[in-house]
């Protein structure tokens, strides 16, 4: 818990400082993109530090990840954040930005974060209140959320690992020149050589939609046809 809260503030503080590594090679003075650089970089200890804390609540029940795919929704969206807070930092390297700016590498991590992280702990968060906000002793169905999970993963690794082939390969395209100096690539060629990547891209999508809908279908049928919690008999011991 101790660990929670310095997580929470540390985010607070650092992260308002951090914005500048998004207009690294723009018109911001060098001195504020350098700043947001180096907070950025900072960030990766209250981040994993968050990360860890998260996965070794599990200490002692890890066999829970094989029965409850709830908690397994939950501990991928984890794993998630882990991989994307330490991506961010390592993109807002300028060294590394003069790659990744403005390339698909940006897009594979943000969706990374948004659909592997946000995405997948406000899944299970509402398979963890739907039975409970109406009264229900569980889920519809279980496997449905085992369903759900696979296809949101599988769909999350594809959608975000086209873009970042895609992205590094385009960086480097826009960085081949001639001997006289001149660019090899046209923006045209680049949006050819992509392509491929892009259907990969498109499949993942439909993949993390097709488990929303599995999700929505199961939580409707929660809230339908999932039988009724007992409710709680008083005890009929006598008072001493």
């Amino acid at each position: 818990y101790k660990l929670s809260i310095i997580h929470f503030w540390a985010l607070i503080f650092l992260y308002i400082w951090a914005g500048p590594h998004h207009l690294h090679y723009t018109a911001l003075p060098d001195w504020a993109s350098t700043l947001g650089m180096v907070f950025s970089v900072v960030l990766w200890m209250p981040s994993w530090g968050g990360m860890i804390n998260g996965l070794m609540t599990l200490s002692g029940a890890w066999d829970k990840l094989r029965t409850d795919p709830v908690i397994r929704m939950m501990v991928i969206s984890v794993g998630f954040y882990g991989m994307s807070t330490f991506e961010g930092p390592m993109m807002s390297i300028k060294a590394v930005n003069s790659l990744s700016h403005y390339t698909d590498w940006t897009i594979g991590h943000v969706h990374s974060g948004a659909l592997g992280w946000n995405g997948m702990i406000t899944f299970g968060v509402l398979y963890f209140l739907f039975p409970k906000l109406w009264n229900k002793a569980g889920l519809y169905s279980l496997k449905l959320v085992s369903w759900h999970f696979w296809l949101a993963t599988i769909g999350i690794v594809l959608y975000a690992a086209s873009m970042w082939v895609t992205g590094i390969m385009e960086g480097l395209m826009w960085r081949e020149v001639d001997a006289q100096g001149f660019l090899v690539n046209s923006f045209a060629d680049t949006v050819a050589a992509k392509f491929p990547m892009y259907l990969v891209r498109g499949f993942g999508g439909i993949l993390f939609l097709a488990g929303s809908l599995v999700m929505a279908y199961n939580l409707w049928m929660t809230v339908r046809k999932a039988p009724l919690a007992q409710a709680a008999t008083p005890s009929t011991a006598p008072a001493e």
